[in-house]
């Protein structure tokens, strides 16, 4: 049986030896609310991408030749607390052996094992949460592993940067550092993209992305467990990428919360474009010189 690579790349280049990226696969869909559905993500957001175009038009890049090694799925699910222990040693192993890592979900409880791994490589690690909801519960239904909780540990810990916020419990308020967050009502409100670079300016050198697809707006993303409206657009979240990777050392990411609907492939799409854009963008000669200038 032949291997699956990420976007049926050649073997050689998914070989873990001489991949600088590695993608790790969390189809776990243990505490969320309401639509299920995040578990099936990563296969669809896979077969997605075998149906993908592999040269980058904007880049003038084919991104996939640094390597890109698809992991092996993390598949425990005993709890969420042994889901985020074998997230967070799975990503700290391959962070060790100096791999660019990235993940799929999965829902956003996957990210606070990353996140974790992450903070131990980077002590000043900026966690830009590109989100619906604010996720900053400390605990729900009796566990800190709850999506609800996907980056409350980072509040504490880390840097944290919210963009596209339009959902939350007002318990929530109390942990948020309302100079760092980029409400969705703001966003649309402002007349420029100014807001973007004052949001680059607040983070540290190192930095990594944690997307819930449930930030773009459900006309473009509906398949998400909680399609809030007055999302964020395709290009606004490429804006965002791009402007932190010119300045900044995108360390990693996560992408999350896909749910698939058989009937509409477009948003699994969606989700295979934006993760192969967003290591296009990091990749990039041009946008590394300009980095370093």
């Amino acid at each position: 049986m032949k291997q699956r690579t990420f976007a049926g790349i050649e073997e050689s280049f998914h070989q873990l030896s001489k991949a600088e990226i590695v993608l790790i696969p969390v189809p776990y869909d243990g505490t969320s609310t309401w639509v299920k559905g995040a578990d099936r993500g990563p296969d669809a957001f896979l077969e997605a991408a075998e149906n993908m175009e592999i040269y980058d038009i904007e880049t003038e890049s084919e991104v996939y030749r640094q390597g890109i090694h698809l992991a092996e799925a993390i598949t425990e699910n005993s709890s969420p607390e042994a889901m985020t222990e074998a997230v967070h040693k799975t990503v700290a192993g391959h962070l060790k052996n100096k791999k660019f890592v990235t993940l799929f979900g999965g829902e956003h409880s996957i990210s606070i094992g990353a996140i974790r791994a992450f903070m131990e490589e980077y002590s000043d690690l900026t966690v830009l949460q590109i989100d619906a909801h604010a996720d900053l519960r400390p605990e729900y239904h009796g566990s800190k592993c709850n999506h609800a909780c996907a980056v409350f540990e980072a509040s504490q810990k880390a840097n944290l940067i919210q963009v596209g916020i339009r959902s939350m419990d007002q318990e929530e308020r109390q942990y948020m550092n309302e100079s760092q967050v980029y409400f969705a009502h703001h966003i649309r409100e402002s007349r420029s993209a100014t807001w973007i670079s004052e949001m680059v300016d607040h983070c540290t050198e190192n930095v990594f992305i944690t997307i819930d697809l449930d930030a773009f707006d459900p006309g473009v993303m509906p398949s998400t467990g909680t399609p809030e409206p007055g999302g964020l657009t395709w290009y606004q979240v490429l804006d965002i990428v791009k402007a932190v990777n010119r300045s900044k050392n995108i360390v990693g990411f996560d992408i999350v919360e896909l749910c698939p609907n058989e009937n509409n492939k477009a948003p699994d799409f969606l989700a295979a474009k934006l993760y192969y854009k967003m290591l296009s963008y990091i990749f990039s000669k041009e946008l590394s010189a300009e980095r370093a200038r």
